[in-house]
């Protein structure tokens, strides 16, 4: 889409208008991206939520599928990871709880999916887009179908997290508050327009915040994406690639750091996402951005794990190490194994050029991966399935959830 002569000139020749218009539909964005979270906290029940769909993974691929739900429902694998570390805490298996950690990172994928959606009406930037959006999704799709046989039958996730959590657990505590900018930002707004929702009967404020934020998303990524491409000059965009598309190990450090600092991978690889529609950035260069959102989304669970005292302070801990050598690992193999490097951005590829060319794939993608198949195997579960005996105490998810709350994890 062309820009028009007046906004371009406007653009170009007034930089702190410019500035100021980006920063502002970033605001935006990253406001939407908060409102959808809440309003499908609101919606599913939150953290509680997420405790009632775990207490039926009964088997590992169970675990894997209502992981994936949750997180698509709660809009948070910060709450649900938390979720996992406190029922660990409290007598789930830990053999149960690694394949709801895979499927953590595999639902917390939607939100930039979503994000990609704003481009909707441009047939270009919208497959960019969703190419950009998905190669997160097909990562850890194809880490989960990697990792999760070969940890049913060896346990080496299992067996490194107990070691090291034998040596590391302890008494200390960390506080990451201070650097969650982004929800300290964010959320008073999304709060705000919560409370006004509360007057609405049942869950239905609880949608219209969802409508709201995906409004607000749509509205964002639209204009951002224009905007980019007026001023995003060879010298910005020179800088830009050097910060994330330079290389393979600057991406990864990139985006394992902006996710450390802002407590979130699902923010992180949504302000990507429109770069990609503007054509500022390519898959190939987002794709290592993304392996290192994984490795930062990591502190979430280990800031819970200190939550945990007592008898299951070791667990605890142990299932926050595997959700971060599983990650770790996860971005090795894909960085270093010929016939892996390339897959997840091929896939992505092949996606987005159907997407493109007909728009109800992009529909059908994310109700069918996110919500549909996971949605039926819980219902089998629940139908057919025995419940299993265990559970974290109350006093557990309590300590686990006020922790979240006092380092203001935002929405994942």
């Amino acid at each position: 889409m062309t820009q028009s002569p007046a906004l371009t000139k406007s653009l170009y020749h007034n930089p702190w208008f410019t500035w100021t218009l980006i920063a502002s539909l970033v605001y935006l964005l990253l406001v939407g991206v908060t409102m959808v979270g809440s309003g499908f906290k609101w919606v599913s029940g939150g953290s509680e939520g997420a405790e009632a769909i775990f207490a039926f993974a009964s088997n590992p691929l169970a675990g894997v599928i209502l992981g994936i739900l949750a997180t698509a429902l709660v809009q948070s694998s910060s709450t649900v990871t938390s979720v996992i570390v406190g029922l660990v805490a409290g007598g789930v298996p830990v053999e149960i709880a690694i394949p709801m950690i895979m499927g953590a990172n595999m639902g917390t994928t939607i939100t930039n999916t979503i994000v990609s959606l704003g481009n909707v009406r441009e047939k270009a930037a919208f497959g960019k887009s969703f190419q950009a959006a998905t190669v997160h999704d097909f990562f850890n799709l194809y880490s989960i179908l990697i990792f999760l046989p070969i940890e049913i039958l060896f346990h080496p996730l299992q067996k490194s997290a107990a070691a090291l959590a034998d040596l590391f657990v302890g008494d200390a505590d960390a506080s990451m508050s201070s650097f969650n900018f982004i929800g300290a930002i964010t959320k008073p707004v999304a709060k705000t327009f919560a409370q006004g929702a509360e007057v609405l009967p049942g869950n239905l404020g609880g949608f219209v915040i969802i409508l709201l934020g995906i409004a607000m998303i749509f509205a964002s990524v639209i204009y951002l994406g224009k905007t980019l491409r007026a001023v995003m000059t060879h010298k910005a965009k020179d800088l830009l690639e050097r910060a994330v598309g330079r290389s393979k190990f600057s991406g990864i450090v990139s985006g394992t750091v902006v996710t450390v600092l802002v407590q979130s991978s699902s923010t992180t690889t949504s302000l990507v996402v429109p770069l990609a529609g503007a054509g500022i950035l390519t898959t190939r260069q987002i794709f290592p951005f993304t392996m290192g959102a994984n490795i930062g989304t990591c502190i979430t669970a280990l800031l819970a794990a200190t939550a945990i005292s007592g008898a299951g302070a070791e667990v605890a801990l142990q299932i926050a190490l595997v959700h971060l050598l599983y990650n770790v690992f996860g971005v090795l193999l894909f960085s270093v194994t010929p016939w892996l490097k390339d897959l997840p951005i091929r896939s992505a590829e092949a996606l987005g050029t159907r997407v493109a060319k007909n728009r109800v794939w992009a529909m059908g993608y994310i109700f069918g991966i996110f919500f549909l198949l996971p949605g039926a195997v819980f219902a089998g579960e629940m139908a057919f399935g025995k419940r299993p005996e265990h559970g974290a105490p109350a006093s557990s998810l309590e300590s686990v959830e006020r922790k979240v709350e006092q380092e203001n994890v935002n929405l994942e």
